[in-house]
């Protein structure tokens, strides 16, 4: 891995689009296609199904090991991608290296060709070491498609290459229209994942995931579970109840679980029973025990829809399967007229709400666990649950139990992210010895973090972060935390992680906006870092008064904040209130000894130099 490669921070394969417009401006494109093709008249038209497919981190799979990957990529279209091209009656209309686009005249054909290719692809990975692992994300899409000298272009490719986008490792995308047309006429399940608003494309597109791996089947009175409820963290969705008289509620209704679904699928260390199941017990009166018996899972989310005049309020409920314990309940209202974006608004919410207390909950469970049967994923919540106590031992021991789960898992992302935070945590609260040595060893943790996962929101943010306080390049981290919150626009976490990058960065403005979503989705957290978030926000923007109230109020949170008690001395300082200011440094000094810090993340030299010369103003005061 290339220590100061932005590739290696932000390890982004090329996509299809992205060829497509530079074709499209310079008008140059290299074809691969057979000879039969060269013979096509310019500029026809004709309807046609498009599979976009593209390797997932192929810039980190070539920065590991170019000579291999490359002829692994070789090995599967030899063997499996062109033969099954040819078998269903397509063709290759171009390569880009890491990604393919492809052809079909029949949909249905396409659609079988991109499942064999998976199912193949899965089958060959098979005892291939993580890091070596060639997955495949893939688009369908069916339109109408402008071909000239071979090329393709068109509306139709655009979408089947965003769809691509938004394919997990291993997994298919496909269109509305391509649902539509194969419905009925394939031996495989489709997974509704809503309407959305694809990037640069004008009309909003239903898209469904193809469930690749055999999903529990409802029988009446019992269902395997997928996976035991030990091995990963679960939660089925019910069919939410219509509490309402008025039809259209029951399609509002459905339609919010599958949003709150589709957001909660996006947290990656959660498994997701699909609609298709849970919705086998719409219109039952079910025991949540059974439920989770029935379909594996640990929880189980319930909840009702209720119009009440001109609007409509929706509550839910999180409930532990095993024991019935409710975790977390809440309600939602929302003006009638626009049930899309209350339908938007109460997923992103429930979703963000949900991560951080099932977080809890699995926290909870793994610390009850004997210590003789510990997992590394066990050993990593403990860890997390003692970063969190801010204290220095608790986070000496997070360490230990963080390095224990790395030894049983070199390759466990999670855990090393995990570590290079507890370095940034040493590093804020002068807890160690040798600052430089904890700035190398923090960084080196979130680059093998990176190089171990580079499609997780949590390890990316993790890394972003310690990578951004330790000085590294800030552009970098600040695209790395933008793919976190792509890949899950409901991680709370990642929105104050993002709002300290931006703080970093020098966008004060953004950076306080990003921390007042993060308490929007998770009210219930610790309020001490988004406090003084914004109040550093606001004293960067020269609002001295708005920054006071903020500071204050994370010092509330946490009394022993040292860079809340900085900040507030030099807000004080720069507002002349100077027996304030002394007074902070004063309590500042009851718990370290160090006043000046280094500032060296504040890429701003502006903001800086307003931080630390109202320190030195009150630090001098105090004489």
């Amino acid at each position: 891995m290339e220590n100061s490669s932005s590739a290696t921070l932000h390890p982004e394969p090329l996509s299809i689009h992205r060829s497509i417009r530079r074709q499209l401006a310079d008008g140059k494109a290299s074809h691969e296609r057979p000879a039969r093709d060269l013979r096509t008249p310019r500029d026809q038209r004709r309807l046609a199904a498009i599979v976009s497919a593209d390797v997932v981190g192929f810039s980190l799979l070539m920065g590991r090991d170019d000579s291999t990957t490359l002829a692994g990529l070789k090995g599967h279209r030899r063997e499996l991608i062109d033969p099954k091209t040819a078998e269903y009656g397509g063709r290759i209309v171009k390569t880009t290296g890491d990604g393919l686009l492809l052809e079909f005249p029949s949909v249905v054909d396409a659609v079988r060709c991109a499942v064999d290719v998976q199912r193949g692809m899965a089958e060959r990975n098979a005892g291939v070491p993580p890091e070596q692992r060639i997955d495949f994300r893939i688009g369908i899409n069916v339109g109408e498609i402008i071909i000239e000298n071979g090329d393709i272009f068109g509306d139709g490719v655009n979408v089947a290459a965003r769809l691509q986008e938004l394919a997990e490792p291993g997994g298919i995308c496909v269109s509305g229209r391509v649902h539509e047309d194969t419905h009925g006429k394939l031996d495989v399940m489709f997974e509704d994942a809503a309407e959305q608003q694809l990037k640069n494309i004008a009309r909003p597109v239903r898209i469904h995931r193809i469930l690749l791996r055999e999903e529990p089947s409802h029988t009446g009175t019992s269902r395997k579970p997928p996976l035991e409820p030990s091995d990963r963290p679960s939660i089925a969705v019910l069919p939410f109840q219509n509490m309402s008289d008025d039809v259209k509620q029951e399609y509002f209704a459905d339609g919010m679980v599958e949003d709150i679904i589709t957001a909660l699928s996006r947290i990656r260390w959660l498994l997701v029973i699909a609609r298709n199941s849970s919705f086998t017990y719409k219109g039952q009166a079910v025991d949540v025990k059974r439920v989770g018996r029935e379909l594996g899972v640990r929880y189980v989310l319930e909840g009702s829809v209720r119009r009440a005049g001109q609007r409509v309020r929706v509550a839910a409920q999180l409930i532990e399967a095993a024991t019935g314990e409710h975790l977390w309940a809440d309600r939602f209202d929302g003006p009638m007229e626009d049930d899309f974006d209350l339908q938007n608004q109460v997923a992103v919410s429930v979703a963000g709400i949900i991560e951080p207390t099932l977080q809890a909950a699995e926290i909870h469970r793994s610390t009850a666990r004997p210590t003789n049967d510990l997992t590394a994923y066990d050993l990593y919540l403990r860890a997390l649950s003692h970063l969190q106590s801010w204290q220095k031992d608790e986070i000496v021991l997070a360490l230990d139990l963080v390095g224990e789960a790395i030894k049983r898992d070199p390759h466990y992302g999670s855990a090393i992210a995990l570590a290079a935070r507890c370095q940034f945590v040493l590093d804020a609260n002068d807890w160690t010895n040798d600052p430089e040595s904890t700035r190398r060893e923090g960084v080196d943790l979130a680059r093998r973090a990176l190089g171990a996962v580079a499609d997780d929101p949590v390890v990316l943010g993790n890394a972003a972060f310690v990578l951004a306080y330790f000085g590294e390049d800030i552009d970098a981290a600040m695209e790395l935390i933008d793919r976190a919150l792509a890949l899950n626009p409901s991680f709370a976490c990642g929105w104050r992680d993002s709002g300290f990058i931006r703080l970093y960065a020098g966008q004060p403005d953004a950076a306080i906006n990003h921390l007042e979503t993060y308490l929007r989705l998770n009210p219930r957290a610790d309020r001490a870092a988004p406090y003084m978030g914004i109040g550093m926000g606001h004293l960067f923007a020269r609002r001295f008064e708005e920054a006071k109230a903020m500071l204050l109020r994370g010092l509330q949170e946490r009394p022993t904040y040292l860079t809340a008690h900085r900040f507030l001395a030099s807000c004080y300082a720069h507002m002349g209130r100077i027996d304030e200011a002394r007074e902070a440094v004063r309590q500042l000094l009851a718990i370290t000894t160090v006043v000046m810090p280094s500032s060296a993340h504040f890429r701003n030299p502006e903001h800086r130099e307003l931080f630390l010369s109202g320190l030195r103003m009150a630090a001098g005061e105090l004489g």
